[in-house]
This record gives structure tokens, C-alpha cells and sequence, in this order.
């Protein structure tokens, strides 16, 4: 037991914060449980060679980790099952027909750059899988725009390759073959994990049971994404239609429960968790709009992790009452980092 004078400081500075009595190792676990309808889904859809695209991200994710830390002599980290989380999040940002070795490079990106080069898991401000996929999008964007037929619409077209639903809205048209049904079950295009809003749905909602992530975000993102899409539709396109077209396509639910209400890089203020989400749904719906491809999430998710610093400082909570000595030191920690930010 500490001298009653000892003073005990707690550096919150650095995600996740836990009031629990779980571990980073069960969280990431929950985390797995919960993208497994997404991979099961992939896997009768997409056949074995998704599931291959799958392990090599997953077992070259958690080589990266071990190989830097051993490189640089820190201590061992894959036991907390966050670099396979890492490496299946990318993997189900990828397309099916995605050679084995693709992801080998971008969880080289994502864990390397992106997660350990800034001292590892929780001190990481952009998301790795997300940060992976869009170094893999700029450096071989063929590749990453290569949709594999799903098993479900294999003699309904012909070819191997077919644009994705999203791509398709964004044409101003939709093929009879894509309706609310098959992109709600999954029988669409579209990256690994991307295709069936109703795995991916009782995946967030078990994270969200788990208390694993909080229902702010992903709330905020998809209902965001729900109202400005139906306030404004696409040419030849009801509203409503619109709107349900644009939330049952694409990555929006794969983003707002797995990639958005990720701890290192979302608020940990309420109201800011709030503004985070609308803010992930503004961006996605304008990039959809008017940029150069019809999917926004990755984008979108990204901009405003780096902004998540500043909607914590303005929804920060001022505390009230302490001690002289408390305000006094607090002060002057603040005014130390003033200092060696100049």
C-alpha cells in the first residue's frame, strides 16, 4: 500500500480507458465474435479464397507487430489480439478478388506506420486498418476496384467482375438484381465484410450489449447518413428509395460500428461522440456526392479521426472543486506543455 502522501498519477492521455474489470485481450475478442456473420457471410458468398485474403491480412498483421517490437526491443504485444483485429478489419475492407499478398502490404502500413511508429495500441490517431486501406487504394486502385461476383447472382450476370450497388446508385441507375432484400442478406458485390448490413447489424448490436462500444456513434453516423440522403435524392430516385439505397450499400455499416468507435481515435466526450458521428455521416454522403469514388466511409472516418482531438478539448468537462494543491500542479502541467510544444 502507497505512503498517504504519495501522489498516484493516471495518464488518460492515451486510448482506451476502461472502467471495468475486462482487458484489452477480451475486448479485442468481442471485437472477433462480432465480425464473424460478416465472415461467414463472405465466405458462402465469396468462396475460399476471400477467407485466404482473410488469414494472410490476419497472420501478416500480427507478424508486423512481433517483428517491430523485436526490432526494437519493447515488449511483446500480440497477445492483446489487437493487431488480428487490425489485420480482419482490413481484410473486410477489401475486395474478393484481392490477391493474398495485397494485404501483406497494408497491414505492413497500418501496424508499422500508422499503430506502432506512434508507440503502439491506444496512442495510434488515425485507425490502422482504415489507414492501410487507403494506402492500398492509392498505391494499386485497379486492383482495389476488381468486385468478384458473389455466389448468389453467378447466372443472373455474365462475367467474373460486376459494379457494385453503390457504384451503380451513383450511375443513376440500379440493376433489378439489386434490391433491398439482397443487399440487406448480403447477395451484392462489394468488399469482404462490406456485403450483408444484417451480419454486420448483429454484430454492432452485440458490441453494443457487450458495452464494448457506445451506441452514440454508430447511431449518429448511419442516422446522419439517413436524413441528408433523404432530404436530397438522386435524379430518377424517390427519397425514401434513395435513402435506403445509400444505408444498405457500400461500407456504412462496417465503418460506423467497427471502424468509427474505435477507442485510440474517437471522443471520449459524450456530445463529442455525437458531433463525431454526424460528422463521419456529413463527409461520407459529400465524398458519395462529389468525389471521384462512390464510397466515402474510409475517407470520411479518417478526416474526422484527426479531428477528434479538438471536439474533446471543446466538449472537455471543467472540474469543479479540489484542492489548491491539485488546481496548482494541474496548472503547471499545463503550462509545461505549453512550453514544450514551442
Amino acid at each position: 500500500m502507497s505512503d498517504k502522501n504519495e501522489r498516484i498519477v493516471l495518464d488518460v492521455a492515451y486510448q482506451p480507458q476502461v472502467r471495468t474489470l475486462t482487458d484489452t485481450r477480451r475486448i479485442m475478442l468481442d471485437v472477433i465474435i462480432a465480425l464473424l456473420p460478416a465472415v461467414v457471410v463472405a465466405a458462402i458468398q465469396f468462396g475460399f479464397h476471400a477467407i485466404v485474403v482473410i488469414l494472410s491480412s490476419i497472420a501478416s498483421a500480427v507478424f508486423w507487430e512481433w517483428l517491430y517490437r523485436k526490432i526494437f526491443k519493447k515488449e511483446a504485444s500480440i497477445g492483446d489480439l489487437s493487431a488480428v483485429v487490425t489485420g480482419l478489419l482490413l481484410a473486410l475492407t477489401l475486395p474478393p478478388t484481392a490477391p493474398w499478398w495485397l494485404p501483406v502490404i497494408g497491414t505492413l502500413f497500418g501496424i508499422t506506420i500508422v499503430k506502432q511508429l506512434y508507440g503502439g495500441i491506444g496512442k495510434n490517431f488515425l485507425n490502422p486498418a482504415l489507414a492501410g486501406r487507403a494506402f492500398l487504394l492509392s498505391s494499386y486502385a485497379i486492383i482495389m476496384a476488381n468486385w468478384g461476383v458473389p455466389s448468389g447472382l453467378k447466372g443472373v450476370v455474365d462475367g467474373t467482375t460486376m459494379a457494385t450497388p453503390l457504384a451503380s446508385l451513383y450511375s443513376w441507375s440500379m440493376p433489378a438484381y439489386f434490391n433491398y432484400k439482397t443487399m440487406f442478406l448480403g447477395t451484392i458485390p462489394g468488399s469482404i465484410g462490406e456485403i450483408s448490413t444484417l451480419a454486420l447489424l448483429i454484430g454492432g448490436i452485440y458490441l453494443i450489449v457487450r458495452k464494448v462500444i457506445s451506441w452514440r456513434i454508430p447511431v449518429a453516423y448511419i442516422g446522419t447518413v439517413a436524413v441528408v440522403t433523404f432530404l436530397f435524392a438522386g435524379r430518377g430516385f424517390g427519397h425514401f428509395e434513395w435513402m435506403m439505397y445509400n444505408l444498405l450499400s457500400g461500407g456504412l455499416f462496417l465503418g460506423a460500428f467497427f471502424m468509427a468507435t474505435d477507442y485510440a481515435t474517437s471522443p471520449v466526450t459524450l456530445n463529442g461522440q455525437l458531433l463525431y458521428g454526424c460528422g463521419c455521416g456529413l463527409l461520407t454522403v459529400l465524398i458519395r456526392y462529389f468525389g471521384g469514388f462512390p464510397e466515402g466511409v474510409s475517407y470520411a472516418i479518417l478526416i474526422m479521426n484527426l479531428c477528434t482531438w479538438a471536439i474533446d478539448k471543446a466538449f472537455h468537462r471543467h472540474q469543479f472543486g479540489g484542492s489548491k494543491e491539485d488546481i496548482a500542479a494541474e496548472k503547471a502541467a499545463k503550462k509545461a506543455a505549453k512550453e514544450a510544444a514551442k
